[in-house]
């Protein structure tokens, strides 16, 4: 029977539940069991599609489209599975599933309540998931901090899964803080007792706690908290800080943790084969080079998690390379005709990532005609292969007023626009091309060296497309097209032949990069950014 892991949070949010569930799935998995994750989110949004990156972070996009919390970024990097829509759930898709099913009588009269009927829309999402991969082992995160209303529904609805999976087949895990005070020189358990008290209250006992510190606990706050908190000595396991979230798995399993998983859950596995994970590590924490530098130009780098799988990507590529990456987190709306070499000048190598709207728009075609005319290595992610092919058509191909419809709809000259038919006359969430779609590769371009194969398939998240009207004039000028999608209708990415590594892409390549098995652009870029030559 699957067995199912629910992973809490308490005291504040961002104590890294998220890290905590990755790195339990890559322990479970590394003991031969299949694993499955899904990210249980409070907000009323139906997704985070619509949300400001400075909300949430970035939007993760799974193969098969749904647009989710950054969490199962980590889920994948670390499982190394793909996820799909059963992945993430959010009160505001549960209440529009279950006020469409009572618009449809499909409730026979009932008066709809939370509970039953949100609760048992919650536990078919859960249940879902398991039976749709067959996985052994179900890990759900619950977003949030105990306490806060929102997320009541959801601890209610794992509740009753316990109950009816039975108590051999359901887990319960609490990530807490525990402070350190520096005046008195000590830990403090409180905030721990009143979280679990809290769970209790909502007829949930803990049978795992994990501590989230900043410093080495004491053996005190370990027998404490164990007392307190009703659970067995080993069940109460450190989670400190440490330099990356990569080793986070490591560190965890020294305390035994998935092994104390399985025995709670009667699960009779084999020890953990982390063998390719600890040379990752070894690999990682031994490189002491000098580091390459690449400009990350955006319009949210104010907030670093907006481009969360992107930096991470760079940093896999890097442990490739044997080479320490450097980020330059550049604000696109700071960057003028007049400043541009002085914020760009020594960078190894530029990116251009995703984005929506008009602002900083201007800064970044600058940055991108910077990279081509000082022939430094560029990888433009959907907007930024948009503003590649914007700036090449504007200062290569003489189109001076060229644009995209996006930014300005009174252009004349859109080399970026609708494709016929679409319309942007409609509702702005789940509307965009969203998903794995194929992609065919020209012959002999940068994109098959990259990847050595000429079908791929990538992950989109974009509305807006290159406009084949301007085809033959921006080839004519120069720029190659390498990636078309199968029909011949799309195109994919573009590269310019006499540049070491210029290259836009329209898909987001950051979504499939693992720490153990970098993206082949990412590999491209940084190993490009390495060589000192650029003439």
């Amino acid at each position: 029977m699957t067995k199912y892991i629910f992973v809490t949070g308490g005291v504040v949010s961002g104590l890294g539940k998220g890290i905590t569930a990755a790195s339990l799935g890559r322990l479970l998995k590394a003991r031969g069991l299949k694993v499955a994750a899904q990210k249980l989110d409070p907000y009323i949004n139906v997704d985070p599609g619509t949300m400001s990156p400075y909300q949430h972070g970035e939007v993760y996009v799974t193969e098969d489209g749904a647009e989710t919390d950054l969490d199962l970024g980590h889920y994948e990097r670390f499982i190394d599975e793909n996820l799909n829509k059963y992945s993430n759930l959010t009160t505001g898709k549960v209440y529009w599933n279950v006020l469409n099913k009572e618009r449809r009588g499909e409730y026979l009269g009932s008066t709809v309540q939370v509970i039953p009927h949100v609760t048992n829309e919650i536990k078919e999402f859960v249940y879902r998931v398991g039976k749709k991969t067959g996985a052994d082992v179900v890990i759900t995160e619950i977003g949030g901090t105990i306490g806060d209303i929102e997320s009541q529904p959801f601890i209610e609805a794992v509740r009753q899964i316990s109950l009816e999976v039975g108590r051999e087949n359901s887990l319960f895990i609490h990530v807490t803080l525990v402070p350190y005070l520096r005046g008195s020189q000590e830990h403090k358990s409180k905030p721990t007792q009143h979280s679990v008290k809290e769970l209790q209250g909502m007829g949930i006992n803990p049978n795992l706690i994990v501590l989230r510190c900043d410093e080495p606990l004491e053996e005190e706050i370990f027998r404490k908290i164990a007392l307190f908190c009703n659970v067995k000595q080993d069940c109460v396991i450190e989670n400190i800080t440490l330099p990356s979230l990569y080793e986070a798995p490591l560190m965890l399993e020294r305390s035994h943790f998935s092994e104390v998983v399985c025995r709670e859950l009667g699960l009779q596995v084999p020890e953990p084969d982390l063998a390719e994970w600890e040379e990752m590590v070894r690999r990682m924490n031994g490189v002491h080079s000098r580091p390459v530098e690449i400009g990350l130009v955006g319009k949210y780098t104010g907030l670093h998690d907006a481009y969360l799988s992107v930096a991470e990507a760079l940093h896999h590529a890097g442990f490739y390379h044997n080479v320490p990456v450097s980020i330059r987190w550049i604000d696109s709306g700071e960057i003028r005709e007049d400043n541009v070499k002085d914020i760009l000048s020594g960078l190894d190598g530029i990116l251009i990532p995703g984005g929506f709207g008009s602002r900083g728009i201007e800064g970044m075609i600058l940055a991108a005609q910077y990279a081509r005319e000082q022939n430094v290595p560029y990888l433009g992610i959907c907007l930024g292969m948009q503003i590649a092919v914007i700036e090449y058509a504007r200062h290569a191909a003489g189109i001076r007023d060229a644009n995209s419809g996006e930014f300005d709809e009174e252009c004349k000259n859109k080399v970026i626009d609708f494709m016929p038919g679409q319309s942007d006359d409609i509702d702005k969430g789940g509307t965009l091309r969203l998903g794995a779609y194929p992609c065919i590769i020209r012959p002999g371009t940068v994109m098959e060296r990259c990847y050595g194969s000429l079908e791929i398939s990538e992950r989109h998240r974009h509305r807006y497309e290159f406009n084949n009207d301007y085809r033959d004039i921006l080839t004519e000028s120069g720029l190659t097209l390498s990636g078309i999608s199968p029909d011949g209708r799309l195109v994919e990415t573009v590269e310019l032949a006499d540049r070491g590594f210029f290259v836009g892409v329209q898909y987001h390549p950051e979504f499939k990069s693992r720490p153990n098995k970098p993206h082949p652009l990412f590999l491209g870029l940084i190993g490009a950014a390495m060589k000192e030559d650029r003439s």
